[in-house]
C-alpha cells in the first residue's frame, strides 16, 4: 500500500486559502508583466524609429503597473504573502522582455500577445470562480482582464503573428507562463 497524500477538505479556511493563491498568484502575474515590458523597453525605448512601439509599451506597463499597486494593497489587506520567486519571476520577466525585443517589434508584440492570451483566461477562470464567494474582487479582475484582451489584441494587430519563429515563440512563452502560475499560487 502506498502512502498517498490526504488531499485538503474544505471547511473552515479553504476560502481564505484559495484567496490567497489567487491573490499571491497574480501579484506575480502582474510583476512579471512590469517587468517584460520594462525589458522591453530597455530595448526599443531609445531606438530609432521605434518610437510607436516604445509609446505603447510604455502604456501598457502603466496599465500592468496599476494592477500590480492594486494587488499589493490586496495582499497587504488580506495579510496574504507574496511568492517567495518574485526576485525571480522579476529577472526572468525583464530577460524575456528584453530578449524578444532584441528579435524586433513583431517578436515583442508575439511576446505580449502570448502572455496576455494566458493571463486573460487565468482571470476569466478566477472571475468565474468568485462571481459568487467575491463578487467586488471578480469585478475587478474582469476589467483588468478586459485590459489584458486589450493588450493581447494590440499586439496582433500589430504583427504578433508575423514574428520569426513565432509559433515556437509563442508556445514556449505560453507554456512559461502556466508553469509560473501553478507555481506562483502555492511558493
Amino acid at each position: 500500500m502506498t502512502d498517498k497524500p490526504i488531499p485538503p477538505r474544505p471547511g473552515q479556511g479553504a476560502l481564505a486559502a484559495r484567496l490567497a493563491e489567487i491573490l499571491r498568484v497574480d501579484h506575480a502575474g502582474e510583476l512579471g508583466a512590469v517587468s517584460i515590458y520594462r525589458g522591453q523597453r530597455a530595448v526599443l525605448g531609445q531606438a530609432p524609429r521605434h518610437e510607436r512601439i516604445a509609446g505603447q509599451l510604455a502604456e501598457m506597463e502603466g496599465h500592468e503597473a496599476e494592477h500590480l499597486a492594486r494587488f499589493d494593497r490586496l495582499l497587504t489587506e488580506r495579510r496574504v504573502r507574496p511568492t517567495a520567486l518574485a526576485p525571480v519571476w522579476r529577472l526572468a520577466g525583464f530577460a524575456l522582455g528584453a530578449g524578444t525585443a532584441l528579435l524586433g517589434d513583431k517578436a515583442a508584440h508575439a511576446c505580449t500577445e502570448a502572455v496576455e492570451s494566458v493571463i486573460e483566461q487565468h482571470y476569466a477562470g478566477q472571475v468565474a470562480e468568485l462571481a459568487e464567494l467575491e463578487p467586488e474582487l471578480a469585478n475587478e479582475l474582469e476589467r483588468f482582464r478586459q485590459e489584458e484582451l486589450a493588450h493581447r489584441d494590440l499586439a496582433v494587430d500589430e504583427g504578433a503573428r508575423e514574428a520569426p519563429g513565432y509559433a515556437l515563440l509563442s508556445a514556449v512563452i505560453r507554456t512559461g507562463c502556466r508553469a509560473a502560475i501553478k507555481i506562483s499560487e502555492k511558493v
